[in-house]
């Protein structure tokens, strides 16, 4: 075992412990170059999935304007989708989605989510961000919509929100403990 996989597995149980659960949980971390998913059964052996997806890498890789381009955005949704869609036999679906994300925890408090040590972003409100970023790219100022006019913040809710879409998670748990600027 690597010591990249042996450190994720730890942030899962951490977060397990965390939350004082023994149900199943999946952890996804959308980093810059990539993401991965961290899923287990019940504290099980988890395992570590690595998918060819980043914040930055794939809005570097497919996004050429900013905000994005209406057309260039539903391409940059295919390659998402076809990425988790690829991983998602080895996702547990079944499983509590969380994630210990400074930046997800960013789209709660843009969701309105109160900040707190534990703190629950349903589907809906997640949408809702979503929305607001659409309005963006149909042509409203990032501004007038509260949310960054940045295009790895727009790759970043647009792989939450294919995942959370397309593995039927209906909400994610952020425990992150520092402060979003």
């Amino acid at each position: 075992m690597n010591n990249a996989t042996h450190l994720y597995r730890e942030r899962l149980a951490l977060l397990r412990q965390r939350l004082k659960i023994t149900e199943s949980l999946t952890m996804l971390d959308i980093s810059s170059e990539n993401s991965v998913v961290v899923s287990d059964i019940g504290g099980q052996q988890s395992r570590v999935i690595p998918m060819d997806i980043g914040a930055q890498r794939s809005a570097r890789d497919l996004l050429r304007h900013t905000p994005p381009q209406r057309l260039e955005f539903e391409m940059a949704i295919e390659v998402i989708e076809d990425e988790i869609i690829r991983h998602h036999r080895d996702i547990s679906t079944n499983s509590i989605l969380v994630t210990d994300s400074l930046e997800i925890k960013q789209i709660a408090q843009l969701a309105g989510i109160a900040v707190s040590e534990t703190m629950v972003m349903e589907i809906d409100a997640m949408e809702r961000v979503f929305s607001r970023l659409a309005a963006v790219i149909q042509g409203k100022p990032a501004s007038s919509e509260g949310i960054p006019e940045d295009n790895t913040f727009a790759i970043r809710l647009l792989i939450l929100r294919e995942f959370m879409h397309h593995l039927h998670f209906e909400k994610i748990i952020i425990l992150a403990d520092d402060q979003v600027d």
